[in-house]
């Protein structure tokens, strides 16, 4: 997995936790860690979403247009533009007279598979508010 689902739950938690103003580029970027590009580019599958807004012009940027208990995390994983858990490069060759070279891409891509599975099982139950309220609970 790369960060992009991290990042695309950092976005989402940080418009969550102010509502009513908006965020720019720059603003979320150094909360995230990261630079702008990034954002932008994660913001666009938010956006297509609809779970994110942008406003033009002095004070613009981007907004939560939806509550926050309705955007479930299995949700943003799918829309975050993620890779998935199994790796981009598996190992062995598929043409080896090995069994175990030319069967191990089969086989960890069925484990892989189950795991994503029972992954998003797990975050479906998962909301950006409720990644907000153990946020808020754990520094009070």
């Amino acid at each position: 997995m790369n960060s992009e689902f991290p990042t695309a739950v950092h976005l989402l938690v940080y418009l969550a936790d102010s509502l009513s103003k908006t965020a720019n580029s720059e603003e979320l970027a150094e909360n995230v860690g990261t630079n702008p590009a990034r954002v932008r580019k994660a913001m666009g599958c938010l956006r297509e979403k609809g779970w994110v807004g942008t406003r033009e012009g002095v004070g613009g940027g981007y907004f939560l247009k939806v509550e926050p208990a309705a955007i479930r995390l299995a949700d943003v994983y799918r829309a975050a533009c993620c890779g998935g858990l199994r790796p981009k490069k598996g190992t062995g060759s598929s043409d080896s007279d090995c069994k175990i070279s030319s069967g191990i891409s089969g086989a960890m891509d069925h484990y892989f598979d189950e795991a994503e599975r029972r992954y998003l099982d797990y975050f479906d139950g998962v909301t950006v508010q409720d990644v907000l309220n153990r946020i808020v609970s754990e520094q009070e």
